[in-house]
């Protein structure tokens, strides 16, 4: 399929997506008729420009909390539909984006966050992949030294193996006795 197909077949799919949505009760700003410019993103619903600038930057901060990995921003489930709307009536009522984020951090945890703040119960998120990152490195370090060792203690040979080699590679193969092969013992 080319790739105008895959568009039109997703801006089908969408637009499947949005009279699912009508119907099942779901009629927020795909009912007013109001389309996002960008499929991903949440529809624009505010008509002030600079209002909907600060619900959309502090959407992206927040995380949905039914989709997986999705800021509120980009999903359209009805509780990110719900904490966007909370972000717009409390910024438009003249809270500041921190007030905002303190109420959904209140209501919702830390987990909301994109970002969580460092804390005793977050040090793990924040500390933990540079520990595992400079502890790998650590123990690859100590293993490819330790094999070095072990390859080194190897190859060193015996004062019967070395004699033994310079007979064979003096073709003195038959005066030299051979060691038994296991066949040759039963």
């Amino acid at each position: 399929m080319p790739a105008d197909h895959y568009k039109e077949f997703a801006l089908r799919t969408l637009r499947l997506a949005a009279c699912a949505l009508m119907f099942a009760g779901g009629q927020s700003a795909w009912a007013a008729g109001q389309t996002a410019s960008d499929p991903g993103l949440a529809p624009t619903v505010a008509a002030d420009l600079a209002l909907e600038a600060d619900v959309m930057e502090l959407s992206h901060k927040l995380r949905c909390l039914v989709c997986q990995n999705q800021s509120i921003a980009e999903s359209n489930a009805p509780l990110a539909v719900d904490l966007r709307d909370q972000v717009r009536e409390q910024l438009a009522a003249g809270n500041s984006k921190q007030d905002v984020i303190d109420y959904v951090v209140a209501r919702y945890g830390d987990f909301v966050l994109y970002q969580p703040p460092f804390r005793a119960s977050t040090a793990v998120l924040w500390v933990g992949p540079a520990l595992l990152l400079f502890g790998g490195a650590g123990w690859l370090a100590w293993r490819l030294r330790r094999r070095q060792e072990e390859v080194a203690a190897d190859h060193g040979l015996s004062a019967a193996e070395r004699e033994r080699a310079r007979a064979l590679l003096a073709g003195a193969d038959e005066a030299a006795p051979k060691p038994e092969s296991p066949e040759s013992r039963s």
